[in-house]
């Protein structure tokens, strides 16, 4: 008799052998539980053979959903809020279908050669748990949560979610790491001190994080700023002032983005590096559900490239954020998002290539 999808606690590998044996379970489908002992047990997105794309549970890529990370090199986890933002709402269901969307993904990166899936233990552990009456309340629980899911080395890569989000992750960063780098996208660089004399907001979590000294403020750039109309006449000089390098997205237009990631990878070094990416910072034209679009933005291969430009980094963690699908009917942001989520997986420190 044929056993799929079986758990198994067990001891030691030699029994491990055994019962695999007389049982004829496919190794691919079993999950190893032992006490003690890590034993590497990779999952992978079932082939639409295996399962009909618009089947099976909505997790990330249709991933197996646990909540123990203890034994997991990466994680896909998500925060479904939207009470930090300052326009349009709705990036609270942006998690939900992210997920949705990336069924259609495959588990090779047949542009870059990544094969996450048979180098690193990846898993979606589903959303934090949060509290949408009150924002302060939030934010401590999300921190707590990713103190837990960094303590023993795994990566999260988080849907979101507004980005209000990114302040108590880089809180929990920086309590395991130190202050760390950043290559964050965006159309708006967040570092605005208060709205409505609010402190914690979706426009400010990295003025938050520059004054709790979470981030290594030379080590942090930001790409793809923009807007028609800023709140001041040197909209970015605060972040200058304090070393961050702003590449706006005039200087991105009708260029690859491989030159700078370049520049990028030599400024960082090894030092510990998060990614955040403000799906804002792509034009409304490849993510128009968003809650603060700001037209004249990058492409999508643009966002690729970033992302793609940061192998080789010391990557500790990584958020998509900003989703909001009822400005998108047809699902394109949310695809969009899945797939620079996986372009994320495919850049993490342990991940081979095949070519």
């Amino acid at each position: 008799m044929l056993l799929r999808n079986t758990r198994i606690r067990i001891g030691s590998m030699k029994i491990c052998e055994h019962l695999l044996k007389a049982t004829k379970i496919k190794s691919n489908n079993v999950r190893y539980l032992s006490l003690g002992m890590r034993n590497k047990k990779f999952n992978e997105p079932p082939s639409a053979s295996d399962m009909a794309r618009p089947g099976g549970i909505a997790s990330m890529m249709r991933l197996p959903v646990i909540e123990n990370t203890d034994e997991l090199d990466a994680c896909f986890i998500g925060i479904p809020i939207d009470i930090g933002t300052t326009n349009r709402s709705g990036t609270r269901f942006g998690p939900r279908y992210i997920r949705i969307e990336s069924a259609i993904i495959r588990k090779y990166n047949s542009e870059t050669g990544a094969d996450p899936f048979s180098s690193l233990r990846v898993a979606d552990v589903g959303d934090v748990k949060v509290n949408l009456y009150n924002l302060k309340a939030c934010c401590d629980m999300i921190r707590e949560k990713y103190k837990q899911i960094i303590k023993d080395g795994c990566i999260p890569l988080t849907l979101g979610g507004d980005h209000t989000i990114s302040y108590p992750i880089l809180q929990a960063m920086a309590s395991k790491y130190g202050p760390v780098a950043m290559v964050h996208i965006d159309a708006h660089s967040d570092v605005g001190d208060a709205y409505s004399g609010e402190k914690i907001t979706h426009g400010t979590p990295f003025r938050r994080a520059i004054e709790e000294n979470l981030l290594d403020c030379k080590k942090v750039v930001q790409i793809g700023l923009r807007g028609s109309a800023g709140n001041a006449v040197n909209e970015h000089a605060y972040q200058i002032r304090k070393g961050f390098r702003v590449v706006t997205a005039k200087e991105c237009w009708f260029k690859s983005m491989a030159p700078l990631m370049a520049e990028v990878r030599e400024t960082i070094g090894d030092t510990p590096t998060y990614i955040s990416f403000d799906i804002d910072g792509l034009d409304p034209c490849y993510a128009p559900g968003t809650g603060t679009p700001e037209i004249g933005g990058l492409t999508s291969f643009q966002g690729m490239e970033i992302i793609q430009g940061c192998r080789g980094l010391n990557i500790v963690g990584g958020d998509l954020v900003e989703v909001s699908p009822p400005y998108d009917t047809t699902g394109t942001t949310a695809l969009t998002g899945a797939n620079l989520l996986f372009e994320m997986l495919c850049v993490l420190p342990g991940v081979k290539y095949y070519d």
